[in-house]
């Protein structure tokens, strides 16, 4: 049997059991509003019974461990929600910028809230407004070619060239923007595949030694979770506790190394994509801020700039051939109406800028007064373009208009379900992890009324040893 001494160390144990219940306690405590930390307890086991002549006896209790709660199955699938709040992220925020950055120009709202591209309407100041403006421009031309309205004419023409022109710098610089952000996401994916690997090696060492490595298993999984909203990653678990890292089928973090980092390159044209830096492996990304911003500016915004440029394109071609075809006022040819090839070349001729009365709207080199090409230019307007898919100058603007809107739209739509969707897990997670301040000060007292029954104990046992050798000395 134990006797007071075994008594003693029994009550001893039991003291350390309760101390390391109230400081897991306090750290539960103390991590409340901590992100990422999950709830930790401790587990008590009783000790190992001893023989006795009445039978196995107890032997008290001890701490044998610290246990992190988690799931790992929620980890895994918030890991991949965030690749896919990621990608539809960066798709909104891109065509954001795009709205924002050209709604000046593209229906003349002036608005920047994100649903504002919804639809296809424009206003007179937008360039529909403006090519409206310009055709019926044309349209007073042919009934009176006077001074006036030859000037007003190349004033038209000029606003509809320059707005061209903002349209392609502003997506020419959304484009840019885009490269860098993708570029600021590839160094930070790359610091965090270091810290991953880094943190693995602590990880693995305090694990071996028999320590606790529940706050560095804390900080790796957010660096995980940040990963996943950058690319979508896939990983696994080594038998030592080190995660592995895959990204777009390549193994890039194995234990302790670094297997190869990431980097962009240019696939032509300015075309900034991401491979392996020292592999130099094209990889294909299907989540995360990467290629949502990738899809974003090689989709629907190369859409969006190489329709503008069919747009001016076709203008410029349409406009030229009729007028090119004629006469001045004063039967003289040889000067084209507009110059440049799209959107962000398209100009009115310097010589007509200077001088609007060398239009060539007469079919007449003798008749002067003449101004039945000013008519065809007008007719323009309504003139389907093979060029433009069948359709008027104004509709195709339109429906250029309205495919920036429904993109942005879907991505609205996109990024609020995901939204739903993390939060949703991240309660779940909360639930089994997190740190419930009610609960954690129950167990505080819980442990404190034991701690102070196993002093007790001590006290008695210490009476009793007391007795004891009073008996001795009597």
């Amino acid at each position: 049997m134990l006797g007071l001494f075994g008594t003693l160390d029994l009550a001893k144990r039991s003291l350390q059991a309760q101390m390391m219940g109230v400081q897991v306690t306090g750290q539960n405590l103390a991590n409340v509003n901590t992100t990422g930390y999950s709830r930790q307890v401790v587990n008590i086991a009783a000790g190992a019974d001893i023989s006795s002549g009445i039978g196995p006896e107890g032997t008290g209790a001890n701490a044998v461990g610290i246990q992190q709660i988690v799931s790992s199955l929620l980890n895994g699938q918030i890991q991949s929600q965030g690749s896919t709040s990621g990608y539809w992220n960066a798709q909104q925020t891109a065509f954001q910028s795009a709205q924002n950055g050209l709604d000046e120009f593209l229906n003349g709202s002036g608005a920047t809230s994100s649903t504002s591209a919804a639809g296809a309407s424009t206003t007179d100041s937008g360039l529909s407004g403006q090519l409206a403006s310009l055709f019926n421009a044309f349209s007073s031309l042919a009934a009176s070619s006077s001074a006036s309205t030859q000037q007003a004419t190349v004033g038209a023409a000029q606003q509809v060239a320059t707005t061209f022109n903002q349209i392609s710098t502003q997506l020419g610089n959304l484009r840019t923007q885009l490269n860098s952000s993708l570029g600021n996401n590839v160094t930070s994916a790359n610091t965090l595949l270091t810290q991953i690997a880094s943190l693995n090696s602590q990880i693995v060492t305090a694990q071996a030694g028999g320590g606790n490595a529940n706050e560095l298993l804390d900080e790796r999984e957010q660096d995980l979770e940040n990963l996943s909203q950058l690319t979508n990653i896939a990983t696994s678990t080594a038998t030592n506790g080190a995660v592995n890292v895959t990204i777009g089928g390549q193994t890039l973090v194995t234990g302790n190394t670094v297997n190869d980092t990431l980097q962009t390159y240019d696939a032509g044209g300015g075309q900034l994509l991401v491979q392996t830096a020292t592999g130099g492996v094209p990889l294909t990304l299907t989540g995360g801020s990467m290629p949502g911003t990738i899809n974003a500016r090689d989709g629907e915004l190369a859409t969006l700039q190489g329709n503008m440029d069919s747009l001016a394109s076709n203008l410029i071609t349409s406009v030229n051939a009729i007028q090119n075809s004629g006469y001045n006022s004063t039967g003289g040819t040889g000067n084209t109406f507009f110059t440049g090839t799209n959107a962000a070349t398209i100009s009115v001729n310097a010589a007509l800028a200077n001088n609007p009365g060398l239009i060539q709207i007469s079919a007449s080199a003798t008749n002067t007064g003449d101004t039945s090409l000013a008519l065809q230019l007008s007719q323009l307007a309504g003139t389907t373009q093979a060029g433009l898919n069948s359709q008027t100058f104004g509709d195709f603007y339109g429906t250029t208009v309205g495919g920036l809107g429904t993109a942005l739209a879907n991505a609205n739509n996109q990024v609020s379900d995901q939204t739903t969707v993390t939060n949703m897990l991240q309660t779940q997670r909360g639930a089994i992890s997190g740190v419930n301040t009610d609960e954690e000060m129950t167990n505080l007292m819980t442990f404190q009324r034991a701690y102070e029954a196993s002093a007790q104990l001590v006290t008695t046992v210490n009476t009793m040893l007391g007795d004891t050798l009073a008996m001795k000395t009597s």
